[in-house]
């Protein structure tokens, strides 16, 4: 299943040393002038080499756009987009069909596909995928923005090291706004370079970390999502976990909650002029399924980058003993602050999705 959502339906396809990936995004609105020097500098974010924390495989991720843009605005049509494969190093996988990577697909792919897999760069489960995810992200986020909603991510945590974000209920667009114009988006900046200093040390280590992201999404009208299985947190968390290496999903407070009492975590009502809002939100934005109106924050986790350089235990399929295993090629030594622009375009989608399904049907926004 390789298609997202239901009004607005984003196809991805590819494989990470194929001749090219891209994807196929229907049910834009008609009209849509998007700015594509800014969705080419939202997808650099993400793109790999850019950095000393990332990979030095170098792609430039431009997409070339072949069907639905007339003159510079949707027409109405999918619009279509393949970005160029020019930098794989495909014989540093040879031998991995024999010797499975721990914590990667490999296995479950072979026994899924058989011998046709392609373990190329991981193939169709290759991170490489969120490329083309950016793409399509990227153009619901200037959907979004032109309806006065505002999405963007933050890294929340990197191993032990946590950022200092803003009151969850209070946390603006100028927050965000700041946010977004960081090259490592955190809040503190102190706690920014202690990220970046345990990045450096599993990376000296041979060795990789995780982390956390959480994106809040501001602007977004009370009533959206359905109860009891098409609830905001069901459609973004199935949404979430496309992404590769996201091992958890939560929503304000998440897990936290479960040490907490009722009368810590409920959120008081109030009325702000002529608004019923929340003096706090551990609940995110989010009661049984459908927006409050208060910022939407969820959390993701991200899991320790899978292919590291020191030996690990695996096993050898064909003589079905113990075997070891040193990785070669270009892994980054975390995959959370190339991750982030993914979660932003993502979430984006999403919620572009939710918002076209509440919209009546001969409603037409204006794009300038």
């Amino acid at each position: 299943m390789n298609t997202l959502g239901n009004k607005l339906r984003v196809t991805v396809f590819g494989q990470s040393h194929a001749p090219a990936i891209g994807c196929v995004v229907e049910g834009l609105p008609a009209g849509f002038a998007p700015d594509l020097e800014r969705l080419g500098a939202f997808m650099a974010r993400r793109a790999p080499g850019r950095n000393a924390w990332s990979t030095n495989r170098r792609e430039d991720d431009v997409p070339e756009i072949l069907s639905g843009l007339v003159e510079g605005r949707t027409c109405g049509a999918p619009v279509a987009a393949v970005i160029r494969n020019r930098d794989p190093h495909s014989g540093d996988y040879a031998g991995l069909k024999r010797t499975p990577r721990p914590s990667h697909a490999d296995y479950t792919a072979l026994v899924k596909y058989g011998e046709s897999y392609d373990i190329r760069g991981g193939g169709q489960f290759s991170g490489r995928l969120t490329a083309p995810l950016c793409f399509a992200g990227g153009l619901a986020l200037q959907v979004l923005e032109a309806r006065g909603v505002t999405v963007a991510a933050h890294i929340s945590q990197i191993e032990a090291v946590l950022d200092d974000p803003p009151d969850l209920a209070r946390v603006g667009r100028e927050d965000l706004e700041a946010l977004l114009r960081r090259p490592f988006p955190v809040f503190a900046e102190e706690s920014g370079v202690q990220m970046r200093q345990a990045i450096e040390a599993a990376r000296l280590a041979a060795d990789s970390v995780g982390g956390v992201i959480r994106c809040f999404a501001l602007g977004l009208p009370a009533g959206l999502g359905e109860p009891m299985f098409g609830g905001v947190e069901n459609r973004l968390a199935a949404a979430l976990f496309g992404i590769p290496a996201v091992r958890g999903v939560s929503f304000g407070t998440g897990f936290a909650a479960a040490a907490m009492r009722g009368s810590a975590h409920n959120d008081p009502f109030e009325i702000d002029g002529d608004r019923v809002t929340t003096r706090t939100n551990h609940a995110g934005g989010v009661l049984g399924g459908i927006t409050t109106g208060m910022p939407l924050v969820v959390n993701v986790a991200v899991k320790p980058t899978a292919s590291i350089a020191r030996e690990q235990d695996t096993v050898d399929l064909e003589t079905r003993r113990s075997a070891k295993l040193v990785i070669h090629g270009r892994h980054d030594p975390c995959i959370v602050p190339r991750a982030v622009p993914v979660v932003e375009a993502v979430t984006a989608a999403a919620l572009l999705d939710l918002l076209l399904e509440s919209a009546p049907a001969s409603s037409t926004p204006a794009f300038t």
